[in-house]
């Protein structure tokens, strides 16, 4: 089993980051404020202005340790890693199915219905923990959503055909965040939700939900890579240059649990707040250097936390699943599996 605080986060702006050893020092404007053993690193994030020698960068080569290089707002500019490895037949497997129709809807169905499900399930767990406290109205509203999600798994059960799968994905997507804002239990004007912006997000909560799935995209990706899945050639996505179409299938399944239902966490519990964002000229909003601290350590406390997974029948930290995910897809395409397992959420 992997560690879960295994990817390093540098956030702070100027920060320059060296080998020392086995050892990566960050140092700003030429001061060390953190030193960490590189054995205990799978993968090495950098926000922001921060630099990374050269030493260094073919050290984490060496060890097999990804870099990945974002925005100070989460977009991703570049990643820097070692020889690629993986088993060729299984990849091979992986492009054949991607052309097959009939094997590629499939695998397209399980995991829309996995999202599906999981959104549905966050709908259903604010009506019954806050059911009562709720107007009618929005409870009225909630229930309703939930109803048509539970319509749309039916209806994918019953499809065949990709292009009608991604048309009902769209559907699911219009009903789930039609309510998100019900979700929302603070007063504040900044932090309501008013439809889904991206490129730039046009408000604190895309700002939080766009961040989450930048980081939740990057451990995704890592997984398909650790079991020998190619994370540019998807099922659901298609292929474009440049993006990890299998990593962001794999995102699907994952965003109500580990994005999307944390964000509603931190705006409800107070732990972000008006104050933590910036708004720019051009309608853009973004999180300030320390929220992104905020969330990103929120983040890994959520995937500490151990969770049942329906399929294997036993609890796990839910930081794994996006491993266990990635192992059950290149088990289904090995032949081990008749079918893909997706992530279902209780």
């Amino acid at each position: 089993m992997r560690r879960l605080l295994n990817t390093l986060y540098v956030t702070t702006e100027g920060a320059w980051l060296k080998k020392d050893g086995a050892n990566i020092v960050m140092e700003v404007e030429s001061e060390e404020r953190a030193r960490l053993p590189v054995h205990m690193l799978e993968s090495l994030v950098c926000m922001g202005r921060v630099l990374v020698s050269p030493p260094l960068l073919g050290y984490c080569a060496e060890q097999g340790i990804r870099v990945c290089f974002l925005t100070s707002s989460g977009r991703f500019l570049a990643r820097v890693e070692g020889p690629v490895s993986g088993n060729v037949l299984l990849r091979r497997e992986q492009y054949r199915r991607t052309d097959d129709p009939d094997g590629c809807a499939a695998i397209v169905r399980n995991v829309l219905l996995g999202k599906v499900h999981n959104q549905r399930a966050v709908v259903s767990r604010a009506v019954r923990d806050h059911g009562d406290g709720l107007k009618e109205e929005i409870r009225a509203a909630l229930v309703h959503a939930r109803e048509r999600l539970q319509r749309i798994i039916d209806r994918l059960l019953m499809e065949q055909k990709p292009d009608v799968l991604r048309g009902l994905e769209g559907e699911a997507a219009q009903i789930y965040f039609s309510v998100f804002d019900s979700l929302i239990r603070v007063d504040t004007p900044v932090l309501r939700f008013n439809g889904r912006s991206r490129r730039p997000p046009t408000d604190a909560v895309n700002a939080l939900l766009s961040f989450l799935y930048t980081l939740l995209t990057h451990d995704c990706r890592s997984a398909l890579e650790t079991v020998g899945l190619d994370p540019a050639v998807g099922f659901l996505h298609r292929d474009r240059p440049g993006r990890p179409s299998l990593a962001l299938d794999l995102l699907e399944e994952f965003r109500p649990l580990l994005a999307d239902r944390l964000v509603l966490s931190l705006i409800n519990r107070k732990q972000v707040r008006e104050q933590d964002f910036v708004m720019f000229d051009n309608g853009a909003v973004l999180l300030k250097e320390s929220s992104r601290k905020t969330v990103l350590t929120a983040y890994q406390e959520r995937k500490k936390e151990e969770l049942r997974h329906m399929f294997l029948e036993d609890k796990f930290a839910i930081g794994l699943f996006p491993y266990i995910q990635a192992q059950l897809m290149s088990r289904h395409l090995r032949g081990d599996l008749e079918a893909y397992p997706p992530f279902l959420w209780k």
